[in-house]
């Protein structure tokens, strides 16, 4: 039975690989949303070519890394990550990363730019709107918590059934609280757009990633933009994801 994590304590715990690849030509690291752990990704190698290992990262304070605490910063997010994949970076590597996922992979991609260090081929962003542009809710995080709830079931990405369990919601509304906090408390600092590859994919019917939005990815970039719409609200790929898998794969056919 093959061994679904990377050997070592941290990479056991911050880096799930559902279907492991001996000498892959290219690794996939997938970034989950608000809320969301590696697991997320776990069928998603089923749709792969078999020499591009997927592999999913696991923020602090969920499943295998439970007894953590999670990360209520960007940077200290950005630290933990990018500790744990820098030794991994030594064959060519593409990112996926949606909602939460997309600022978490864009902005570990332009620290590794800063720093000089391989970068990846392509960046696949997902159900995010561009950076550079304000926010168009106010703050989540620090609501009560009748409010949390009602904010989350608004965004309907929570089954009515775990928003109804108090004890699981106990468990789940720290952890959605933190990552809220991490992206309600981080202020996009402008560069120089990079030369990476850059496709985004929005959700048809997402109010709150408007087309425009997504269009606006295309000034992080000078080299080649593209934007792929799917039917849905913001938890498209949900349904979606064999789709827009096989647009990575051709995108990444080349590399």
């Amino acid at each position: 039975m093959s061994q679904p994590f990377f050997p070592g304590e941290r990479a056991a715990q911050s880096f799930l690989r559902p279907r492991p690849v001996a000498a892959p030509r290219l690794r996939l690291f997938c970034f989950p949303y608000a809320g969301g752990s590696a697991t997320l990704y776990h069928q998603w190698p089923s749709a792969l070519p078999a020499d591009i290992e997927l592999v999913a990262v696991q923020y602090p304070g969920r499943a295998t890394r439970m007894r953590e605490a999670p990360c209520t910063r960007l940077q200290a997010l950005l630290d933990d990550i990018e500790a744990g994949i820098l030794p991994q970076l030594d064959r060519p590597y593409a990112f996926f990363g949606h909602s939460m996922g997309a600022t978490v992979a864009h902005e570990l991609t332009r620290r590794l730019l800063a720093a000089n260090r391989p970068l990846p081929k392509h960046l696949f962003l997902s159900g995010r709107s561009a950076p550079q542009l304000a926010p168009r809710k106010a703050p989540i995080h620090a609501l009560p918590h009748a409010e949390f709830i009602a904010a989350m079931r608004g965004l309907n990405g929570t089954p009515a059934e775990i928003l109804a369990h108090r004890e699981l919601m106990e468990m789940l509304v720290p952890i959605i609280r933190a990552d809220f906090e991490v992206l309600e408390t981080w202020q996009y600092e402008p560069t120089a757009p990079h030369t990476i590859p850059l496709s985004v994919f929005g959700g048809i019917a997402d109010a709150a990633v408007p087309l425009e939005n997504l269009d606006a990815w295309a000034d992080c970039t000078t080299a080649r933009f593209k934007r792929h719409m799917f039917p849905g609200d913001h938890f498209f790929l949900q349904q979606h994801y064999p789709a827009m898998l096989n647009i990575v794969v051709r995108a990444l056919e080349s590399v």
